[in-house]
């Protein structure tokens, strides 16, 4: 083999060990080609979300997100759900169990995200004990019926005796609007997901119970993902939990600051939170990496891990209250094969 053929045989096998290369560089964080779309609560619930896409780990992992939106409540992600425009969701367990048996909507929980998150907040000056919400004169907030507050509602009036007529001065509406309502004394008491029970206790208010004190080991939200994207992308949906669990292990060993990231997430987010009309409310808010640390150290408990008992604990409960059509085995909703 003569010199010119030598160095045309060095360049082939040259470029072709280089595409071998490059190929496998490139395929070790290669999605599929397929955009998601993202939704999460406007809470601190959705901490690991946030931070993800703060530190942008999304897209180093080679997912394409396409959308990210924010929703009010887990009542109203679940009702986006049902037009099928949402790939995967960080989102209250009690909503996706709802979504998917009375809604009909195909979803898998793959991921948790923590326990607990959420509380009852009152005007210390007017309630002194759960037996005071019972007066004549005490106004009671609640997000709408169906919702995880509205579960640990029915909680306190189990474990506390009270009478069920308390149902009929609930006033519904969303955390926020919970909070304004306190600020200007147009209800006494508010039952609330995180940040908003750490956020009213920064406003002056109390805390008088958790979800601690009335459903032990409680799920709080989840990562939720379709039946579709886990049949044909199983590469998305396991990067979508592994990803969780690298922002849950970020919240443990840098509290300060992804208090710092979640902070300026929500501020940012609380401009254009859907429904729309909520975010007016939501701005009237600063919420600082303060009441975010309190909120995800005091009043969550920030795991991936679920049991599938207490899972199946809140399937039951929902039945037992009458917001599902029909009792159904956890095994059906959760599939946890992609958590470490």
């Amino acid at each position: 083999m003569n010199k010119r053929y030598q160095l045309l045989y060095v360049i082939i096998i040259s470029i072709f060990v280089l595409n071998l290369i490059c190929t496998g560089c490139g395929s070790k964080k290669k999605s599929s080609d397929k955009s998601i779309k993202i939704a999460v609560e406007f809470v601190s619930h959705a901490s690991a979300a946030h931070i993800a896409r703060a530190k942008g780990w999304y897209k180093e992992e080679g997912l394409n997100v396409k959308s990210f939106d924010s929703y009010i409540t887990g009542m109203a992600l679940a009702t986006a759900l049902l037009k099928g425009e949402i790939d995967a969701a960080y989102i209250c367990l009690i909503p996706a169990i709802t979504a998917y048996k009375n809604g009909g909507v195909k979803i898998k929980v793959v991921c948790g995200t923590h326990l607990y998150g959420y509380g009852l907040i009152v005007d210390s000056a007017k309630i002194k004990s759960v037996q005071d919400l019972m007066k004549d004169d005490i106004r009671i907030a609640c997000t709408r019926e169906g919702s995880p507050t509205d579960a640990l509602l029915n909680k306190m009036i189990e474990k506390f005796n009270l009478d069920i007529k308390i149902k009929n001065k609930i006033l519904r509406m969303p955390p926020p609007k919970v909070v304004v309502s306190l600020q200007t004394k147009q209800v006494d008491a508010g039952f609330c997901c995180e940040q908003f029970p750490s956020l009213g206790e920064s406003l002056g208010f109390t805390e008088l119970l958790s979800a601690k004190d009335l459903w032990p080991d409680m799920q709080g939200s989840v990562l939720i993902v379709t039946d579709e994207l886990l049949k044909k992308h199983p590469d998305i949906v396991k990067k979508l939990v592994n990803i969780t669990e690298r922002a849950i292990e970020y919240i443990h060993k840098n509290p300060s600051d992804a208090s710092k990231i979640v902070a300026k997430e929500l501020t940012i987010i609380g401009k254009k939170i859907m429904p729309l009309k909520v975010s007016k409310i939501a701005q009237k808010f600063t919420i600082t990496p303060e009441i975010i640390k309190k909120s995800l150290f005091e009043k969550m408990v920030c795991t991936p891990n679920i049991d599938i008992k207490k899972v199946q604990e809140e399937i039951d409960y929902m039945y037992k209250m009458g917001y599902l059509k029909e009792s159904f085995n956890a095994e059906e909703i959760v599939d946890l094969k992609f958590l470490k």
